[in-house]
């Protein structure tokens, strides 16, 4: 959208993991638009890098930090500039003090929305150990109020998207040290049910990578600070939740970790507000999206000036030889400094 506002040529290269919205796309882009300014081109990891071998005036890239660096290599060879947009583990923080129940009713609904496979969905839970228990009471009341018949029953869930990333969460999910304490069934049709992990440790399978699913590892911690401490310690990642009522340890928060986005007191919101940019930072990308961000993405400030001839008089002090008087000018003005009238 930012690139067709921009007024430019683009190709667009969707996922060969949803291959049916990438055959509608495909039919339709050339329906609606101009073909020759805008293509389709459909295709697995080989097609996607015989396009980064064509120099482009820009890349923009939405999906994981493994395939992003390979696209920002590729990109390096021509000096083209580039947009990552690539997600990561998007932490959460509880305070203590704010409203348990609130808190895991909507950190559930943003972890099962499009069942978890969404670039800034809540990747997994900073809890005080002392409410951990109580925020899983929580979450599983939720739990049933949402899907009273079971998730797999449901259909307010959707599905994991193919086989291999169905089963990457099943491995993970297989290795982890934590507990289980509610879900962790799947069926035949790549359902899986949202699925709560307690007493899990930064060293546990699920914190290796991306989730982007519906598993959520709780992280039990001392204090908030404990918390933070543990963020930083970390790569930058795209989003992060912060459900607290209290100015100062927004601040705090603000002030002591670095992501893309922060919110606060909800999951996913901030997507909702168009004035606001997305946009990574470090291992979670680079460059904005959303509306007017993805117009000045794919636009180009372009500077010109053009110098009258009647400036020339106001101009002949920058000219050699430099004689002390032009000298002592120079030091105590600006020669730049054009009159209006001659501009």
């Amino acid at each position: 959208m930012g690139a067709i506002a921009a007024g430019c040529c683009a190709v667009v290269k969707p996922s060969e993991l949803s291959p049916h919205y990438s055959a509608l796309l495909a039919k339709l882009l050339p329906k609606y638009l101009d073909p020759s300014a805008y293509r389709v081109i459909l295709g697995g990891p080989d097609v996607g890098a015989q396009a980064m071998e064509i120099r482009w005036d820009h890349i923009f890239f939405t999906g994981g930090g493994k395939i992003g660096r390979i696209i920002a290599t590729a990109a390096g060879k021509h000096l083209t500039p580039v947009t990552l947009e690539l997600g990561g583990k998007s932490p959460i923080i509880v305070d203590p003090n704010y409203d348990i129940k609130l808190a895991a009713k909507r950190i559930l609904w943003g972890k099962i929305s499009n069942c978890g496979q969404i670039c800034v969905c809540p990747d997994h839970v900073f809890v005080v150990r002392e409410k951990q228990e109580e925020f899983i009471a929580a979450l599983e009341e939720y739990y049933h109020q949402f899907f009273p018949d079971g998730a797999l029953r449901s259909d307010s869930i959707g599905r994991i998207v193919n086989e291999a990333h169905f089963n990457r969460l099943k491995g993970l999910l297989a290795r982890t040290k934590g507990t289980i304490v509610l879900g962790g069934q799947t069926d035949d049709k790549l359902g899986m049910e949202p699925t709560i992990v307690k007493d899990v440790t930064q060293e546990d399978s699920l914190m290796e990578e991306e989730l982007f699913g519906p598993i959520l590892p709780i992280l039990p911690v001392d204090s908030v600070e404990d918390a933070i401490s543990q963020i930083r310690s970390r790569p930058h990642p795209l989003m992060l939740y912060v459900f607290t009522d209290d100015p100062k340890l927004k601040k705090n928060v603000l002030a002591n970790t670095l992501s893309g986005n922060i919110a606060f007191n909800d999951t996913f919101q901030a997507l909702s507000v168009n004035e606001l940019p997305l946009g990574g930072v470090g291992d979670s990308g680079c460059g904005y999206q959303i509306l007017r961000h993805g117009y000045n993405t794919f636009s180009y400030l372009r500077s010109s000036i053009d110098m009258p001839r009647d400036a020339e008089a106001s101009l002949e002090v920058r000219y050699p030889p430099y004689t002390k008087e032009k000298v002592a000018f120079l030091g105590t003005t600006s020669f730049m400094n054009i009159p209006d009238s001659h501009l």
